[in-house]
């Protein structure tokens, strides 16, 4: 029992090239039928194992990168969307933007009981308005206090100093003109934090992308070694459900021109039509075992066994 499983196995370890004269013979040009240089990995997937067994060694195996994968690419996504929140905030409207390039510690009265610097922003359009009327928006506004820091194409940012008991009443009349007040505190020490804030994440980004980049090299590597043992334990059982023991088949791999497909969907049927009376019907095959994820799902029937295999992820050609 044990030399007949071997020589099972045999068929499954290598996958070698022998219908290149029967199918040339049909269509000379119309293929291109390379060797397809595929070992068994015995270390792996021990094929003194049942089916189910390497089955399942297999979906333990590609579920752990899976579940390392949405860990690393998490935290990595975490990373760049924090930084890219905070240099979003350094650019743009000056309604979002950060304030700490922008101002300084002169534009602001510091340490004061009675009285604070607020930011306003103006629109453009009402530079003369605000000029003309800042005093007189509350009582209590300290007179000639507003001064122009910066401006982009739409807003211009103003400061203005006032007891800080009308503060409240200054907003909401403010807001009535179309004058926004933003909240904003001068401090030093979380300006700087800030600055900081951004070039450390800055650079943890660097520091993560190299290994997260040589992790996903190594492992997409892995998932694709371990779908393409997939498909040869597809290949292996369908064919022995289909023709029976002892196996008398042969798995080869063919890549056909884009536009001879048809021509060699014929040539194939010539050859082996008469394995199967449904020739030419295609219906939704029932095999489902595939890698979670990958979307590379039978549906399609031949008097042979026949798999697809996409190996450009791109592109979407399919081999």
């Amino acid at each position: 029992m044990h030399a007949e499983r071997m020589n099972i196995w045999q068929e499954l370890i290598y996958l070698p090239y022998r219908l290149y004269k029967r199918i040339a013979k049909f269509s000379p040009q119309s293929v291109t039928i390379e060797h397809f240089s595929f070992v068994w990995d015995i270390a792996k997937y021990p094929i003194k194992q049942s089916l189910r067994n390497i089955a399942d060694i297999i979906s333990k195996q590609v579920g752990q990168i899976d579940a390392d994968l949405k860990t690393k690419s998490s935290a990595y996504n975490n990373l760049k969307g924090s930084l890219q929140s905070l240099e979003k905030k350094q650019t743009g409207s000056l309604l979002t933007r950060n304030l700490a390039d922008l101002v300084k510690k002169e534009h602001f009265i510091l340490d004061s009981e009675y009285l604070q610097t607020l930011i306003v922003i103006v629109p453009k359009n009402s530079f003369q308005e605000w000029n003309a009327t800042y005093e007189k928006i509350t009582d209590m506004i300290v007179p000639r206090s507003s001064q122009l820091i910066t401006q982009d194409n739409e807003f211009g940012l103003y400061t203005v100093t006032l007891f800080k008991k009308v503060i409240d009443e200054f907003k909401h009349h403010a807001r009535e003109r179309k004058f926004i007040v933003r909240d904003f505190t001068y401090d030093e020490e979380q300006l700087a934090a800030g600055k900081n804030e951004i070039t450390k994440l800055a650079t943890d980004k660097k520091k993560q992308f190299g290994p997260l980049v040589r992790w996903l090299k190594v492992n997409f590597s892995e998932c694709f070694c371990a779908w393409i043992h997939v498909k040869a334990l597809r290949v292996f059982v369908e064919s022995v459900l289909r023709y029976g023991l002892p196996v008398n088949f042969q798995a080869i791999l063919i890549h056909p021109h884009k536009k001879t497909m048809k021509r060699l969907r014929d040539v194939l049927n010539q050859l082996y039509g008469h394995l199967d009376g449904s020739v030419g019907h295609q219906g939704a095959n029932m095999d489902n075992v595939d890698i979670p994820g990958l979307g590379f799902g039978q549906s399609e029937y031949y008097p042979y066994v026949y798999y697809k295999l996409n190996v450009d992820m791109i592109e979407t050609k399919q081999l």
